[in-house]
């Protein structure tokens, strides 16, 4: 069996261990521990195999519940003051 192939567990330098999900002679797509999906171009990425099994299925929830929580944009208090020159903008003209 030729390596990489689809499903063998790899490690990359800089974005650490992951899982081949898709391969073809263009791209190979690699879904990391850590980091998620990343695409790259097959003739220039540099693998090597690696015997780590990797996460648990409830390991992979949580770092993505992590990852996704880290993306949320933050709720900005406005204050009083805008608000009110908001609601006298919107207020119909008489």
């Amino acid at each position: 069996m030729a390596f990489p192939s689809k499903g063998d567990r790899v490690a990359h330098g800089e974005y650490g261990n992951g899982t081949i999900t898709d391969l073809d002679i263009y791209h190979t797509v690699i879904d990391f521990d850590a980091h998620g999906s990343r695409r790259f171009v097959t003739s220039r990425v540099v693998l090597e195999r690696t015997s780590d099994p990797g996460p648990t299925a409830a390991e992979r929830r949580s770092a993505l519940a992590e990852r996704t929580r880290a993306l949320k944009p933050k709720k900005v208090k406005v204050p009083k003051a805008a608000k009110a020159v908001k609601a006298k903008a919107e207020a119909p003209a008489n």
